[in-house]
């Protein structure tokens, strides 16, 4: 079951008209999953690609194999990229790219330890970037990311057209 901040944030996309894709690498399709949960709101689901192979970063969203040896495929640099590249491939008003490190095993450091998370993105062509560190265990770092994703959304989306109707969902 999606969080409260998850449907209304569903909701308010729905009354605002606005569709939604992502980008999903440390998440692996949580975020995804999440959104397509709310009943009657697939109007502002598009898509989504899970991108946690390097090779699908690379080959299907055009990251340039030097800037992940430079940065590490999970870094807000990446993530960047990784919107950049959705944006060529899935038309939404609203696209979404996330890594970072729900687990141990990625580019952990301590300048960048495990519940390190990355989300970039465009709400239409503005682009928008945050950094968020979560200690918990892997499950809870993903779905606190998601919260943080509606979250920042719902405190972003361009306003609602007022002589539209009560929400659909």
């Amino acid at each position: 079951m999606p969080s409260d901040i998850v449907i209304q944030c569903s909701h308010a996309l729905k009354d605002r008209d606005l569709s939604i894709c992502f980008a999903e690498s440390a998440t692996a399709g949580k975020v995804v999953s999440e959104f397509a949960l709310i009943p009657n709101c697939g109007s502002v689901l598009v898509g989504s690609i899970v991108c946690y192979d390097v090779s699908v970063k690379i080959n299907v969203l055009g990251v340039s194999p030097d800037m992940i040896d430079e940065f590490t495929p999970e870094s807000a640099e990446v993530t960047e990229q990784l919107a950049v590249g959705l944006k060529k491939l899935i038309p939404a008003d609203i696209v979404i790219a996330v890594t970072g490190l729900a687990a141990p095993g990625g580019s952990e450091t301590e300048e960048k330890p495990v519940g390190t998370m990355f989300v970039n993105g465009f709400i239409k062509d503005q682009p928008f970037g945050f950094r968020r560190y979560f200690d918990a265990e892997p499950e809870d770092v993903m779905l606190k990311t998601i919260d943080a994703i509606a979250e920042y959304l719902l405190q972003n989306l361009p306003a609602a057209d007022l002589e539209k109707g009560a929400p659909n969902c």
